[in-house]
């Protein structure tokens, strides 16, 4: 069974009359309890559930600690090209606007990894634009094998692959794929992703299982915050991320919970986004804390220093450092347009210091894979 019959049978209109009948006492309920199901996850989507948002949190806190302690795993992002064929409204490498093009040679992808090197980092996400033409599952092959000469930990963000491709780029040195399906909602998805292979929905939605029968140590997935109803959503990525988590036991299920952010962009952009307000995103971040207790959950520099830093008591697990979000970023100075731009600049160092300062630990390398 795919995740997409899950999602199919949801009733929509049901689970927002759910929503606006919890009450107060049903959220106390919840909290009390050891383990949450999918119906208790929805209600603490609610209104209701952000009226309980201190006590919410401090759940999730105590969950956090239970089974992940208080390491924080650092990683940064690798961009080594922004072609793409794909037109998303939200992205400023949407193939319709007219942005400087680069992609690193395998020469260029050392020297950008021999940088991030210099400041400890052991756990590195490769990023492309989606474009098999100009970067190719041998390229990507070729620059994973440089990789792994500098990183404990290299994983994937870039187009859809088949189950066979992943299993090559496995035996090659990544050990996870990052893959978000943007909005679950179909409409929606149809709306925004106006040309291009992204637009097949189903395709995209199966990814994460062609990745973990291919061998993958860790999936993570999500969706992009402020495209559809922040609570269907992150009802259907909680979901998802079960369903990954059932099935595939071994894998390392992880989700990342990206606000959409501001772009560079060369035309008009006609879909209206949803703000997502800090307290709604502190209330995402503690559902699905103590709904999915085994899942690591991942803040990028979408967010800012002050909201990172108040976040990690409640249960961050993963956290960027250092970012850059243009090809050659690190090293190479290639003038590349930004995907989307950061909030949070700090340097390896200075993140090190700020997990350090709420007392956690910051874990630059995998001792597992050692």
């Amino acid at each position: 069974m795919s995740i997409s019959k899950v999602l199919d049978e949801l009733d929509i209109e049901k689970i927002l009359r759910e929503i606006e009948t919890v009450s107060n006492d049903d959220i106390i309920k919840i909290l009390n309890k050891e383990q949450i199901d999918e119906h208790e996850f929805l209600q603490l989507l609610s209104q209701e559930g952000a009226n309980n948002l201190e006590h919410m949190a401090q759940n999730s806190r105590i969950n956090s600690l239970k089974h992940f302690g208080k390491a924080i795993t650092l990683y940064t992002p690798m961009y080594i090209s922004n072609y793409c064929v794909n037109r998303c409204l939200y992205c400023s490498f949407n193939c319709n606007n007219s942005i400087k093009r680069n992609k690193l040679t395998l020469d260029e992808i050392r020297e950008e990894a021999e940088e991030v090197s210099k400041t400890g980092i052991k756990h590195i996400l490769l990023l492309t634009g989606e474009s098999e033409v100009k970067t190719s599952v041998e390229y990507i092959k070729d620059a994973v094998k440089i990789l792994r000469e500098y990183f404990q930990s290299v994983v994937l963000e870039v187009y859809p692959m088949k189950t066979h491709q992943y299993k090559e780029l496995v035996d090659a040195g990544i050990d996870g794929v990052t893959i978000y399906q943007e909005t679950y909602d179909r409409e929606i998805y149809k709306n925004v992703h106006i040309k291009g292979p992204k637009r097949d929905y189903l395709y995209r939605l199966d990814t994460p299982e062609r990745a973990c029968i291919a061998g993958v140590r860790t999936i993570n997935i999500g969706a992009l915050l402020g495209l559809d109803d922040w609570r269907v959503e992150i009802y259907k990525v909680g979901l998802h991320a079960k369903y990954l988590s059932e099935k595939f036991p071994e894998v390392e299920v992880g989700i990342s919970l990206p606000r959409i952010k501001e772009i560079s962009s060369t035309e008009n952009v006609p879909y209206k986004y949803n703000e997502i307000t800090d307290r709604e995103f502190v209330q995402i971040f503690s559902a699905l804390k103590l709904f999915l207790p085994h899942c690591s959950i991942n803040i990028s520099t979408r967010e800012s220093k002050s909201m990172r830093e108040n976040l990690i008591p409640i249960g961050v697990n993963k956290m960027s450092a250092g970012v850059s979000t243009e090809v050659g970023g690190h090293k190479i100075n290639k003038n590349s347009e930004k995907q989307f731009k950061i909030s949070d600049e700090s340097s390896v160092e200075d993140v090190i210091k700020m997990i350090e300062r709420v007392g956690y630990q910051p874990v630059l390398k995998d001792w597992m894979l050692l």
